[in-house]
Order: structure tokens, then sequence, then C-alpha cells
């Protein structure tokens, strides 16, 4: 089940072999040519928008019935 905002947990993996999970939207700004995410340790990593290979959707464990 989608929650009412729409947003669904997701991994990014980028083509340096690094990924970086987002549980919720606010962890993430997309701009037009930067991508920021605020990391698990609060530290905000800045990438090249260039350098996503995929995003892998999570299932949230109260969809996993």
């Amino acid at each position: 089940m989608c929650p009412r905002n729409g947003f669904r947990p997701f991994v990014l993996h980028f083509s340096d072999g690094r990924q970086f999970t987002l549980q919720h939207p606010e962890f993430i700004l997309v701009g037009r040519s930067v991508l920021a995410v605020l990391r698990e340790d609060d530290l905000v990593e800045t990438i090249d928008p260039l350098h996503v290979v995929s995003l892998e959707e999570i299932s949230s464990p109260s969809s996993a019935a």
C-alpha cells in the first residue's frame, strides 16, 4: 500500500558503487544539475545526477503481508 503522499522508500545506486537508502522524501533534494542526500550520519552528500545508475524500490514492513 502506498502512503498518502505517494512516496515509496527506495535505494539510489551510483556509478562508483555507492548507494543511499531513502526512507522519507525529506532526505533528498533534486535540482537541475545537483542531487543532495541526507546521510544516516546527518551529513549531506552532494552528487552529480548523471552518476545515478538505478533506483531500487524497497518494500515497507507494513506492505510485506
